[in-house]
């Protein structure tokens, strides 16, 4: 019987993936910080980066891309959600992904934010479960965005604000390190083994 040997290159890769994740200013008003550290702790999740930030314009600016692609991608999904809906779009899908745009920027710099990197395999599509959908609505039982908040994208347009789903978390591997190189310095990111990780990733455990 052929013996299947260990992928040590693998298992690393696996075991490294890294996202992004912001406890937007609603998380840190209503001082549910702590709460939502302990959910991805509870999960195996490594804290790698984590600091209280500020937000200014230009860091929310860099974060909320304006490239022509995002605008252009984000304009046509609320263009055509509104059509779906039967209603007349108010502007064009352009103007739509500006709109948006407008209203994550001043979601983000409405007080201090803490943003973390957390670090473990298939970090990025865990942390997205966690989360559940983008609108609170919509989301799952036990989710961040279903525990925590009320919010739905009828309120949010009523209201003119952005989306209360309380955590922002990156979408894949490309753009968890474009926006951990937007938050953290080099040396803020760390490198070290947590005692969870022995047991998480070894097969002598």
């Amino acid at each position: 019987m052929t013996k299947i040997l260990a992928d040590d290159k693998k298992l690393t890769e696996l075991r490294s993936e890294r996202s992004l994740v912001l406890l937007k200013p609603d998380a840190v008003k209503r001082q549910i910080v702590g709460e939502l550290i302990t959910r991805f702790e509870r999960k195996g999740l490594k804290i790698c980066g984590l600091k209280m930030v500020m937000p200014t314009e230009d860091l929310a600016g860099q974060h909320y891309t304006d490239s022509e692609e995002w605008l252009k991608d984000s304009g046509e999904r609320t263009y055509n959600s509104y059509v779906e809906k039967g209603i007349e779009p108010p502007m064009s899908a352009r103007d739509l992904a500006l709109n948006t745009r407008r209203k994550l920027m001043s979601g983000l710099t409405a007080g201090p934010l803490v943003a973390l990197v957390l670090q473990g395999a298939h970090v990025i599509e865990i942390v997205r479960k966690m989360r559940g959908a983008t609108s609170p609505q919509a989301a799952d039982v036990g989710t961040i965005g279903f525990d925590y908040s009320v919010d739905s994208y009828e309120l949010a347009d009523a209201g003119d604000w952005p989306i209360r789903n309380i955590i922002h978390a990156s979408d894949s591997v490309e753009n968890a390190d474009r926006e951990i190189a937007i938050w953290f310095k080099d040396g803020e990111v760390l490198d070290y083994t947590s005692a969870i990780e022995h047991i998480l990733y070894s097969k002598e455990w």
